[in-house]
């Protein structure tokens, strides 16, 4: 077993190090940008294939615990662009033009840096758990869980757009410092940022593939199979299920964070139906019961995305090419490029096991080790 679990840590360790190498053959300011970007959704991949994958809960607001974290992020750089503030207190442009006369008391903390990178992580995962703890703790699954995400992403966006004189309104937050800590100044559009991002995506890899592997990743694997099964044997469902749901908040907060400093701006759109929608995609293209299956998917799809939108032969169909790509996955490979690798694995190598096989393994024995415990 300690052999398996080195060979997967060894793949996900070998793909994060090809990402950590691309400054070193790419030195074009733009397209490390552009990069930095792609890896930001794959981090946002990771966080859906969490809940969706391993807990079978499907979020379709995923993209409102990103955006909270982007609004932590662009709150914190706004206060730092002392130049650009246009009001006597300090205030921040917009609100001056909204006639705010001081600092409103939810925007005072974010002077502090370790309280504004606490908050976007804190932030989504206080707002997944609450909603979480009221819906599993009332045994609210399947579409009806998705449905109850996506009208609250609904809800936190119109509140947003709402209070322009706190939020920026439609235009969101803009004209950010650019980000510095331990005496680093991570522009967007350099080397230091994309390793920012990097590094972040592979600590939420290998932590989100530890948590997979625990028992408490066994148990959730379990819930989202045979979850009376699991609530039979004496487990608190709601509690594991709200869980999973905060973790995987905020790591989209964390993810939210980081595109905020490659962008350099906040927008109500990183909330919306359409991002929501997106990072669906990329996990069900790459495959969701795939931590790096998922990531992988993300990369590959904004990627493609990114080139047929830049290309002039595509440049008014590119949208319908992703969505014919899209529906030709889903129809030939419904486990996902994932899917498709294990099916190759196991064409040429017969007496290998595969990832998913062998967790399948891991599943069922874990699955009566918990009967045993309880």
């Amino acid at each position: 077993m300690s052999g398996k679990v080195s060979l997967q840590i060894l793949l996900y360790g070998v793909v994060c190090l090809a990402i950590l190498l691309v400054p070193m053959v790419i030195d074009d300011a733009f397209l490390l940008n552009k990069y930095s970007r792609y890896l930001v959704f794959g981090i946002l991949a990771i966080a859906l294939a969490l809940s969706w994958g391993y807990a079978g809960i499907l979020n379709l607001g995923q993209a409102t615990t990103f955006g909270l974290g982007s609004y932590c992020m662009a709150m914190y750089l706004k206060l730092k662009t002392v130049p650009i503030h246009t009001g006597s207190d300090g205030l921040p442009d917009f609100m001056v033009w909204n006639n705010v006369t001081e600092l409103p008391w939810i925007w005072e903390p974010f002077y502090s840096t370790p309280f504004a990178l606490a908050a976007g992580i804190l932030v989504p995962a206080l707002f997944a758990g609450l909603l979480g703890w009221f819906m599993f703790g009332g045994r609210v699954t399947g579409v009806y869980a998705a449905i109850i995400t996506l009208a609250a992403m609904v809800v936190v966006n119109l509140i947003i757009i709402d209070q322009q004189s706190y939020t920026g309104g439609f235009n969101g937050i803009t004209d950010l410092a650019q980000f510095q800590l331990f005496g680093f100044e991570f522009d967007a559009y350099s080397a230091t940022t994309y390793y920012l991002v990097a590094i972040c995506l592979t600590f939420a890899l290998f932590l989100s593939l530890a948590v997979t592997r625990s028992k408490t990743g066994l148990i959730l694997q379990a819930v989202r199979d045979q979850e009376e099964r699991v609530r039979f044997f004496g487990y608190d469902v709601a509690v594991y299920k709200t869980f999973v749901f905060a973790f995987s908040a905020a790591i989209a907060g964390l993810a939210g964070m980081l595109y905020t400093i490659v962008m350099e701006f906040a927008s109500p759109t990183f909330l919306g139906v359409p991002l929501s929608l997106s990072i669906v995609i990329w996990v069900a293209v790459g495959g969701r019961q795939s931590l790096l299956g998922a990531m992988l998917g993300a990369l590959l799809v904004t990627g493609v995305q990114g080139a047929l939108s830049e290309s002039e032969t595509f440049l008014d169909t590119w949208t319908l090419v992703m969505g014919g790509l899209f529906v030709l996955i889903v129809l030939f490979l419904p486990n996902g490029l994932a899917g498709a690798f294990e099916t190759i694995v196991r064409r040429f190598m017969p007496a290998a096991k595969t990832p998913t096989e062998q967790a399948d393994e891991e599943h069922a024995k874990g699955t009566a080790q918990l009967g045993g415990a309880a």
